[in-house]
C-alpha cells in the first residue's frame, strides 16, 4: 500500500526524534516538530497504529516498528539524496536544500531516486554530513561529539551539522566552514563561553547554538 505524505512525514518525524534520544517519542514533542496541535498528532498516531506502522507504550511514548522503520528510511533516502542532487547537480546553496527536499522528497519514485544515487556515485553523505540510508534500509551512524564538547589541544573533523537552522548554515558557508574540514581546538573560555577553533589556518570564535550543533570526530 502506498502510504500518503502525512503518514510518511510522520514516520520521518518519529525516526528523527527516535534517533537523538533513543527513547520513545512523545506526542507533545512529535507536535512540535511537524508544527500541529497535540490533538492532530495523536490522531495521526493512531493511523500510523492501525497501517501497522507504530506502536505506542503507556506513559512512555510511540515508536515505529520494523515497516514503520523502513517508511521513514525511504522517505530520509529520498531526502538527503534530493539535497545533495540539488547541492551537487544544480548550485543550490546548501541552506536552501532542505526546503526544496521537504517537498520534492514525496513526489520522487524509487526508481528515480535510484537513478539519482547513480548519477551522484552511489554517495553516502549529504551536504550537511548527515547519512544517506542504502536502498536496502541500512544507515551508518557513526559516533560523534559536538564541538562545545571539546577542549583546547584537541584535534578533530566537522562531520555534519543540522539542516533545520538555513541562518546557521549561511553563517558557517559564509566562512567557508563545511563538513569534512579538520580543524584544532585553540582555546575554551569557561562557563560556556566561545571556542577559538582553527580551519584550515584560518580562526574562528564560536559558541552557544552554533557549537552544540556542529557534531565533530576527534582525532586526538
Amino acid at each position: 500500500m502506498e502510504n500518503s505524505s502525512a503518514v510518511q512525514d510522520y514516520a520521518k518525524g518519529i525516526w528523527s526524534l527516535w534517533q537523538r534520544t533513543g527513547e520513545p517519542v512523545s506526542t507533545s514533542a512529535l507536535a512540535e516538530r511537524l508544527g500541529v496541535s497535540p490533538a492532530s498528532a495523536s490522531a495521526m498516531v493512531k493511523r500510523l497504529e492501525a497501517l501497522g506502522l507504530a506502536s505506542r507504550e503507556p506513559y512512555h511514548g510511540v515508536v515505529l516498528t520494523s515497516a514503520g522503520e523502513r517508511v521513514a528510511l525511504e522517505v530520509v533516502r529520498h531526502h538527503r539524496l534530493l539535497e545533495l542532487y540539488l547541492s551537487e547537480a544544480l548550485g543550490v546553496p546548501w541552506d536552501r536544500v532542505h526546503a526544496e527536499a521537504e517537498i520534492l522528497e514525496h513526489a520522487i519514485s524509487p526508481e528515480l531516486s535510484e537513478r539519482i544515487a547513480a548519477a551522484l556515485g552511489n554517495p553516502t553523505r549529504d551536504p550537511h554530513g548527515d547519512p544517506i540510508p542504502g536502498p536496502d534500509g541500512e544507515i551508518e551512524e557513526t559516533p560523534t561529539r559536538s564541538l562545545d564538547e571539546l577542549e583546547p589541544g584537541q584535534v578533530g573533523r566537522f562531520v555534519r551539522v543540522s539542516d533545520s537552522d538555513p541562518e546557521m548554515l549561511r553563517y558557517l558557508s559564509d566562512r567557508g566552514i563545511s563538513p569534512g574540514e579538520t580543524f584544532d581546538v585553540l582555546s575554551k573560555e569557561p562557563f560556556g563561553g566561545p571556542i577559538c577553533v582553527s580551519f584550515g589556518g584560518e580562526l574562528h570564535v564560536l559558541g552557544g547554538d552554533l557549537t552544540r550543533a556542529m557534531r565533530t570526530e576527534v582525532e586526538a
